[in-house]
């Protein structure tokens, strides 16, 4: 049993580059990689929460380097991805994970809102992909995973940007796997639903109306959890994924199945 685990699971001889890799889910996926025995870059905006990261990594004898760029500027994007490779001497796994929200309506979004959003949320992922292909195409393949969300294929209200944000990467992603197919790089979107992390603790889960409609909706009853997302995204890191391309891949507790109108005991 073990062997086919290794075979289409381990990371062990790879590099990851995780942006975001400071917050709830960008964290608990790199540490994933790590325990499957990739090397993992990390990145983000806040040294103490990669600081964080980079401990629980090193506690169960993984490996990483961090790696400070400001990825909402096309050209930190570019000198992150040269940076990875010249320090992990190559780049199997990218995780474009760096996400940023402001909660509004509509009518109150500001232009810096909107640049704020979708310069980190699209521009980000845009550039760092095209900035790593070249890289993974002179390695044979490579692996590319997008982190989008409910939003990434349905509407919610109050989240117009990155609603509008997370359904261009899914898009992207779709794009990006047809063109680099012929080269052995797989792009997927992993999407999660609504996870209880430190940025939505208090804004959604903290919220007693949203807690409600969310323990409504959800069939599982119940926030997720970010390591809920790391057998996904071990998949779509690793050779068992070798002919999954194109994919938004929901983690959601059954979100996006629909509804019921059964009673409890039915």
């Amino acid at each position: 049993m073990s062997g086919i685990f290794e075979r289409l699971f381990s990371l062990r001889g790879k590099t990851a580059l995780v942006t975001g890799a400071g917050g709830g889910i960008g964290s608990a996926l790199a540490l994933a990689f790590a325990e499957a025995g990739a090397t993992v870059a990390l990145n983000g905006v806040s040294p103490a929460k990669l600081q964080v990261t980079q401990s629980e990594i090193e506690k169960v004898g993984g490996k990483c380097v961090v790696l400070a760029r400001d990825v909402s500027r096309v050209a930190d994007c570019r000198g992150l991805i040269q940076d990875a490779q010249r320090l992990l001497g190559r780049l199997d796994i990218l995780v474009n994970c760096a996400g940023v929200n402001r909660r509004k309506p509509v009518r109150e979004v500001s232009e810096e809102d909107y640049d704020f959003i979708a310069g980190v949320n699209l521009k980000s992922v845009f550039f760092l992909c095209q900035a790593a292909y070249p890289i993974m195409k002179a390695q044979g393949g490579g692996k590319v995973i997008n982190i989008g969300s409910i939003t990434t294929t349905d509407g919610l209200a109050g989240v117009a940007v990155y609603g509008a944000t997370k359904a261009a990467v899914g898009q992207l992603t779709r794009t990006l796997a047809l063109e680099w197919a012929a080269d052995n790089i797989q792009v997927n979107c992993l999407a999660p639903g609504f996870m209880l992390t430190p940025l939505t603790a208090e804004g959604i889960w903290g919220d007693p109306h949203r807690k409600e409609w969310l323990t409504a909706r959800i069939p599982l009853k119940r926030a997720g959890q970010p390591e809920e997302l790391t057998g996904a995204a071990l998949l779509l890191a690793g050779a068992g994924s070798s002919y999954l391309t194109g994919q938004i891949i929901n983690v959601d507790g059954g979100y996006l199945a629909g509804g019921s109108w059964l009673k409890a005991n039915e």
